[in-house]
């Protein structure tokens, strides 16, 4: 199936040039209804120039005309006939939505907090950041910080589960064990055997105390005698 290059720069073009409407410019470009409507109003992609998609070989100029007379037909881009190559995409930070960069900062805090042992590259691969945000941010230095909440960035729709998973698993693999709690050992037998016991007293029998104590008053008594 043929892509369309430059989708907006289209929507663009169709809605300034065509009697189209939202739901077929949506559709054919692959964008939603209501972003094609902020693009008719100027809320969206203001500036931007359009590109003819007749004149860029990607729609026919008989399809462009049904289209326009049949509200409920929908158009089909049209085979290039210039191959182009697969672009393989490059290494690095992942791409955010403008619509989202703002709730970047909110995600490298819920990153923080709940997984510190994440690195900071692991966090750019993760929402598509810098390492000085990063920064700013674990520094509480950062120009919104106040503001700041920390939020799951799998809600947010900057990473998946998945991603998020693979690195909190990385980052584990790659912490090193603690060390084990040895905890309360005993002492060396030399040791113990080496000590001085203590000395036990003597038990002590209750008839021969009474009976060392009754023996002189028996000997003075004969002496009187």
């Amino acid at each position: 199936m043929a892509t369309l290059l430059m989708s907006k720069a289209t929507a663009v073009w169709l809605v300034e040039n065509t009697t189209l409407t939202f739901d077929q410019i949506a559709e054919f470009c692959s964008l939603h209804p209501l972003e094609v409507q902020g693009i008719a109003d100027g809320d969206v992609a203001a500036g931007m120039r359009g590109l003819d998609p007749v004149q860029a070989g990607q729609l026919s100029r008989e399809e462009l005309e049904t289209a326009e007379k049949d509200p409920n037909y929908r158009m089909r881009v049209q085979e290039s006939k210039v191959r182009l190559p697969d672009l393989k995409r490059a290494k690095g930070p992942r791409y955010t939505p403008v619509s989202k960069r703002q709730d970047r900062p909110n995600a490298i805090q819920w990153l923080i907090r709940n997984h510190p042992e994440l690195k900071d590259a692991q966090i750019i691969r993760l929402v598509g950041t810098t390492k000085s945000t990063i920064q700013s941010v674990r520094e509480r230095s950062h120009w919104n910080s106040t503001n700041l909440q920390p939020l799951d960035p799998v809600t947010l729709g900057l990473c998946t589960q998945i991603d998020l998973d693979f690195e909190v698993n990385r980052a584990s693999k790659d912490r090193p064990a603690p060390a084990p709690d040895q905890g309360a050992t005993l002492l060396p037998a030399d040791v113990t055997t080496g000590m001085d016991a203590p000395e036990r007293k003597p038990n002590l029998d209750i008839e021969t105390v009474f009976a060392k104590l009754k023996s002189p008053r028996r000997e003075e008594d004969s002496d009187n005698f």
